[in-house]
């Protein structure tokens, strides 16, 4: 089942990126020593900001 963790990630998707966006995460995870998916996670939160607040 995985290592034990206290922010299980139990949703999964698929997505496709442009090339533009594939250098971004891959140079963004490069520079910051953390894995592409981690960098989308970060990415996706930032997005928080932008939301409606009803």
């Amino acid at each position: 089942m995985g290592r034990p963790t206290d922010n299980p990630k139990p949703h999964q998707m698929t997505i496709k990126f442009d090339d533009e966006c594939k250098e971004i995460i891959e140079g963004y995870s490069r520079q910051e020593s953390i894995s592409k998916m981690e960098a989308v996670r970060q990415g996706v939160k930032k997005l928080k900001g932008d939301l409606n607040k009803e």
